[in-house]
């Protein structure tokens, strides 16, 4: 086809590549819209009823003028373009998403100005700039056809008044809202027609809606609204355009060149020359759509908001009556995301048979047309639990739950309203956001309010430039007067400025200059919104640089070419993103470790690793030049780690570069001139688009001096390539691998907009299927990674990888996919999350079944139970319990926090898995509740799914646990001697106090006799510790426990507090109470191999043979050499530094390092227990306490008598503070014991960093060389000078202990 080949070489840098022209084809006549057939056929199947009885063909219900027709492609130039094939359907449908629309001389008919987009499979994208305007109907056929269909109406309306309405259903209105014709500023008019969409062909005058369309590869969109204004200003003027319409059409499609990187260009218009210009190779990416009118509809508040949820990569609606509203809004928020770029679906303008892409599981930004005057509380959303709802028409947003706020928030916005009102710009419009957890906010609006809100609306919209009513009035006085323009253009001239119109004109927003004059005005205006656009993205811009700075530091290269870094794409890590995090500030941690897991940042990265290989990626290239331009000035280095807000820096420049390029072409485009045609063809006609010339549209020049350029340089980089390409991977496997990495973690990028038939819709569900399984198995994986990584550490492996931050970022992430699955094909939607509506349907149905059959609910017996089974009783494993109490926690006030509650509970119980099956196992019910195509009626994929679940069942949780800290929780405790009768036995009142990292339950008093209790209790976090004693009343005063054991009722979490000692006077170390260290109890049912490959048990807690070993004859074999001992001191101490070299958040208990196994108690004891002569044949035991005593008394009388005189003064000092602390801890009111004693005295010394002062005061005493042998570890001067310089390292810490160890002690 000459067409092809005519622009084939030139395509990639011609300014349009299509002038398209749709409308009304006069041959076929009136043909309803198919693709309204095919919504009310979804509708059918989203409501359940059987698509197949929806009502087929017309819909009489609607005025024949409401109703939509088909409209068609009537003529595109050039046929086709070998670069960008023309998609018909596509382009069909978005020039007139409502399809073809009639009027009559009474209804309004201002031409309406919309952009949209085609984003294709790949990614790439293609601009389309529509002006739709209305031309007479000539055709008698159409006309008497439209008579017809009319009175059929009005016969149908007399019928329906008779008959009852049917009910609605709860989607209805989401269709209804889309069922009227396309009129954002028909508010009025309707009332100027005798009857509302009437229509009689002899005194009526009938009118259809008529497209022009230029489709292009970059945004002009300026340049194009000129254009097609004037094009159809020369259909409708008095007198012919001075060159027929062909000769315009043919110079902007083949002789107007796209401008170079960094110039300027003009080109003629049918009446004015038109200007663009596009930005250099080290500027922001060209962006065309006035982001002045974006913030003016939403206000800066909002907008920042919108943007923070589209980094977030959450589902955005945008919704509007008017498309080139939802157009602005998204182009504009997607514009402001470099150096990001959107990865998901985006389809600014959601036509209406593409309603079912709302039910897509998987982030998305889409724009949805409202008809007028639709209330937002009957738009039923399939899903919303991840929604972000943006009402561009009544300037409010209703925000997610759980939302993290963008970095540095105010102050960012207050620099985005300056850049505003420098510009005459008032940026405070938009109603203040909602989230979702607000009762009211999908309340209908009462009438008052909404007539106030209309009103307001009316006063000051952005359509009205955000102008209040009264300026507006002055403005336009302003503007309709001659001699006060004249007056203001000599102002100008002469220098003077007229302030006040100056500052209304400024916040007018820009109109496209239709017709003649005012030239000067419209370029005046370009420039202003062209500058105003750069700056507000350089603010933007300055944003990321300044968090980003130093990105490339946790960059991981970790693959020596790109081949076998694609291959393993999936198994690496490419950024270091826990190190990352703990670089940043506080502040923007939230924020930042929810963006980190995001695909735009992960393709960002992606794009960072693939550069090393191939060419930069532009948007890449200019924000390293940027980072790399303010390392050159130093900005980073001294606010790393701070979250003082940076001001962008270069506003000036930014609109400088534009100013210079607009204000000096740099390039003008060949004239519109008379081409080789017949005369006569295309007779003109006032106000009738002419027939064109297919011949001489569809072929251009056969040689051209830019496409000539371009083609040069195409052939050399085909040479090049060819040159290159055996070096290299075989070029289809290397682009398939390329397509394969760049889509990783996506789902379906983009909905085609061509076939719409119900085989292609059930194969885009099952894409969607596919797309969630895969994100499942990847989240599940990252999660098991992260976690196990992390514990690795714990045992000594490798580094830390992740923080609690992120782990409750995973979470939070694996809640969202949850929610998704649940919302994939639902029949019909009840409350905001679908997850917790399906709990509880199966609740409601498990509580009817358990009543008729008079019976309990069905429990499964968990397999928690304590190692010795008799002592606690096992805790029934119940779905319907778990969800009792969540329900029951009245600080969780939506549905989407209890699913999202729930699902952590779960996952933290090790049930997750095992819930979910038994939720599903109830198959009738899933069928009630969703279609045949939901995720959750794919067998296969949901097996693998709660298999994927399953696996995170071998790592420990706390994300229940830690994050709702403020309730209240039932604890059981139960007691275990160690002789079966020593607590019956025992005459004294038992008493128990536990503590947790949140805080500890008080004393309370166990009833005699009695070996369990449970209490209720504010959560405690992770237990820690038990104190256990009693009052030594009566004659059976003593009491040997064996161990204690709590367990937290809501998560089955149990602990187990070893003890082994009595508790009396006269008996072991004469203790009445004592501070038991926990371990978590591995649930029993754990075989080994289930046990090597779970979580390492997160405490330890002193064993009873490390106690025994110390106090009594028994287990004296098992003492250890002074090599051993020395490790031992070594590790506990590295432990403790370890603790406070984690982020403060994740530390965990300092406890279990200082008194629990392996802690720096028992390490102390072992070194103070060598060579010691402690237990004598027939004389009691004595203990490391007595020796301390002894010595600490024989200080006090060398004092005394002072025999100190001679030391130094530190000395004394050192001697007194020994004194002083042990007389603390004896005096005090607790019955600790020795051993209690002497571990609370290293708690203190390691606690005030006496410690090391205090050792060799104890070795010189005379009383060591009575109670130690002579090869005692104590004894020997070079270890005692190792032990006292480990022991120092701990001074760089402040070390905080415990409430139940330092209680009753007075320093």
């Amino acid at each position: 086809m000459s067409g092809t080949s005519a622009g084939s070489a030139a395509a990639p840098c011609r300014f349009a590549h299509y002038f398209v022209i749709c409308g009304i084809d006069t041959e076929t006549g009136l043909e309803p819209d198919e693709l309204a057939a095919l919504h009310r056929w979804l509708e059918a199947d989203r409501q359940g009823r059987d698509p197949d009885t929806a009502p087929a063909g017309e819909n009489f219900e609607q005025s024949p003028l409401k109703r939509t027709f088909k409209s068609k492609v009537l003529a595109r130039y050039p046929e086709n373009v070998e670069w960008n094939p023309f998609d018909q359907d596509a382009v069909n449908m978005l020039c007139m998403p409502k399809g073809l629309s009639f009027r009559t001389q009474a209804d309004q008919r201002e031409p309406q100005f919309h952009s949209f987009i085609i984003t294709k499979e790949d990614g790439s994208r293609t601009y389309g700039f529509v002006h739709t305007f209305y031309e007479e109907v000539t055709s008698p056929q159409i006309c008497s056809a439209m008579q017809t269909l009319y009175q059929m109406h009005n016969a149908e309306q007399t019928n329906a008044t008779s008959s009852s309405s049917s009910s609605s259903s709860s989607m209805d209105s989401l269709a209804s809202s889309l069922d009227d014709g396309y009129s954002p500023t028909s508010s009025s008019s309707s009332s100027l027609s005798r009857a509302a969409g009437s229509y009689d062909s002899s005194r009526d005058t009938l009118y259809v809606s008529k497209a022009l369309c230029l489709i292009t590869p970059m945004p002009f969109m300026h340049a194009c609204r000129r254009f097609l204004a004037q094009m159809h200003s020369a259909v409708i003027a008095a007198t012919t355009p001075p060159l027929p319409l062909e000769s315009y059409v043919y110079n902007i499609l083949y002789e107007v060149p796209l401008p170079a990187p960094g110039r300027s260009l003009k080109f003629h218009g049918i009446y004015e020359p038109i200007v663009c210009q596009r930005p250099g190779p080290g500027e922001l990416p060209l962006a065309d759509f006035p982001l002045a009118e974006a913030f003016a509809l939403l206000g800066v508040e909002n907008l920042v908001q919108v943007f923070t949820c589209t980094l977030l990569e959450m589902q955005i609606l945008l919704y509007s009556q008017d498309y080139q509203r939802l157009m602005t809004v998204a182009e504009g928020i997607t514009t402001l995301l470099f150096p990001f770029q959107w990865q998901h679906v985006y389809v600014p303008i959601l036509p209406a048979s593409l309603l079912h892409f709302l039910d897509a599981p998987v982030p998305y930004l889409m724009g949805l047309q409202s008809k007028e005057g639709t209330d937002r509380s009957k738009l039923e959303l399939p899903q919303e639990a991840n929604l972000c709802f943006v009402d561009i028409d009544n300037h409010s947003i209703e925000l997610p739950e759980d939302f993290p706020q963008f970095p540095n928030k105010t102050e960012f916005i207050q620099e985005l309203t300056e850049v505003l009102l420098s510009f005459g710009i008032s940026a405070n419009t938009g109603a203040p956001p909602r989230t979702r957890s607000s009762p009211g906010s999908t309340s209908s609006t009462p009438g008052r309010e909404r007539k106030s809100a209309t009103l307001r609306q009316l006063e000051d919209d952005g359509r009205n430039g955000n102008l209040a009513g009264e300026e507006l009035v002055v403005l336009e006085l302003l503007q309709g007067n001659a001699t006060l323009e004249r007056l203001q253009a000599l102002t100008k001239r002469t220098g003077v400025t007229v302030a006040r119109v100056d500052a209304l004109r400024a916040g007018v927003k820009s109109q496209p200059t239709e017709g003649q004059g005012n030239q000067i005005g419209g370029e005046e205006e370009e420039l202003r919104n062209a500058k105003l656009n750069v700056q507000l993205r350089e603010v933007f811009a300055s944003r990321f640089t300044t968090m980003f700075a130093d990105y490339e530091s946790f960059v991981i290269q970790s693959a020596p070419d790109l081949e076998s870094w694609l291959t393993n794409r999936e198994q690496m890590h490419n950024f270091d993103k826990a190190s990352f995090l703990s670089d940043q500030p506080e502040p923007y941690l939230p924020f930042l470790s929810h963006f980190i897991e995001t695909q735009m940042f992960a393709t960002f990265i992606d794009n960072k690793i693939m550069s090393q290989w191939e060419e930069k990626e532009p948007m890449l290239h200019v924000f390293d030049t940027r980072i790399d331009k303010a390392r050159l000035y130093n900005i980073r280095a001294p606010s790393l780690r701070s979250s003082c807000y940076q001001r962008c820096s270069i506003l000036k420049e930014s609109a400088q570069a534009i100013e210079k390029r607009l204000m000096k072409i740099d390039h003008t485009a060949i004239h519109p001139h008379l081409l080789d045609m017949k005369i006569g063809q295309g007779k003109y006609e006032q106000g009738f688009f002419p027939k064109l010339q297919t011949e001489v549209l569809n072929t251009g020049p056969s040689i051209n001096k830019w496409c000539h350029k371009a083609t040069t340089a195409q052939r050399r980089k085909d040479r090049h390539r060819q040159q290159t390409e055996h070096l290299t991977l075989d070029n289809d496997l290397k682009e398939k691998y390329m397509q394969e990495a760049r889509s990783l973690g996506k789902n379906l990028r983009q909905p085609k907009l061509s076939d719409l038939s119900p085989a292609v819709i059930a194969q885009t569900n099952w894409k969607f299927v596919e797309g969630l399984l895969k994100e499942c198995r990847m989240k599940t994986k990252r999660m098991l990674v992260e976690k196990m990584g992390r514990e690795a550490v714990e045992l000594g492996h490798g580094e830390a990888s992740i923080t609690g931050l992120e782990e409750n970022t995973l979470i939070a992430s694996l809640c969202d996919l949850l929610e998704r699955i649940w919302s994939h094909g639902l029949q019909v939607k009840q409350g905001k999350s679908a997850l917790w509506s399906h709990l509880l349907h199966y609740q409601a149905r498990e509580e009817m079944l358990a009543q008729q059959a008079d019976s309990p609910a069905p429990h499964i017996l968990e397999r928690r139970k304590s190692d010795s089974s008799i002592a606690m009783p096992s805790l029934r494993v119940s779905l319907i319990q778990d969800m009792r109490h969540i329900q029951s926690m009245s600080e969780i006030k939506t549905d989407v926090g209890r699913a999202r509650a729930w699902i952590r509970l779960s996952l933290e119980k090790k049930l997750l898995s095992q819930h979910l099956k038994q939720l599903l196992s109830r198959q009738a019910l899933t069928k009630k509740l969703y279609k045949r195509y939901a995720f959750l009626r794919c067998e296969e994929e949901k097996e693998q799914f709660l298999f994927h679940l399953l696996s995170l069942n071998a790592v420990d949780y706390f994300c229940f646990t830690s994050v709702f800290t403020t309730i209240m929780i039932p604890y059981r405790v139960v007691i275990i001697p160690i002789k079966k009768l020593s607590n019956a036995m025992t005459t004294s009142n038992p008493w128990v106090c536990v503590s947790g990292e949140l805080g500890d339950s008080g004393i309370m008093q166990i009833p005699k006799n009695v070996l369990e209790m449970t209490f209720d209790c504010q959560n405690l976090g992770k237990l820690t510790t038990v104190q256990l004693g009693h009052d030594n009343a009566g004659l059976l005063a003593k009491w040997l426990v064996d161990c204690v054991m709590v367990r937290n009722e809501i998560t089955g979490h149990t602990y187990r507090f070893p003890c082994g000692r009595w508790l009396g006077k006269g008996v072991d170390d004469g203790s009445l109470e004592r501070v038991l260290i926990g371990e978590l109890v591995l649930p029993s049912g754990e075989d080994d191999s289930a046990r090597a490959c779970r979580t390492p048990p997160l405490q330890r807690s002193p064993s009873q043979g490390r106690r025994i070993s110390i106090t009594s004859l028994t287990g004296r074999d098992t003492k250890l050499n002074s090599a051993q001992i020395q490790e031992g001191i070594g590790e506990a101490v590295n432990n403790i530094i370890k603790h406070f070299h984690k982020p403060e958040k994740e530390r965990g208990s300092l406890t279990v390092l200082l008194c629990g196994e392996n802690s720096l108690v028992a390490a102390l004891e072992q070194f103070f227990h060598h060579g010691f002569k402690s237990a004598r044949l027939f004389q009691k035991t004595v203990f490391v306490w007595d020796f301390v005593e002894k010595a600490v008394a024989y200080m006090e009388s060398a004092d005394q008598m002072g025999d100190l005189q001679e030391t130094t003064e530190a000395m004394k000092m050192t001697c007194q503070s020994l004194c002083h602390y042990f007389n603390a801890i004896n005096s005090t009111s607790r019955n600790i014991g020795k051993d209690g004693k002497f571990q609370l005295l290293v708690c203190l010394g390691a606690r005030d960093r006496l410690l090391p002062q205090w050792l060799p005061l104890l070795v010189e005493c005379p009383v060591i060389l009575q109670m130690y042998e002579d090869t005692a570890m104590l004894r020997d001067p070079s270890t005692l000078n190792t032990l006292i310089s480990v022991l120092e390292t701990l001074h760089d810490f402040s070390i905080t202990l415990e409430a139940s160890l330092v209680k009753g002690i007075n320093l």
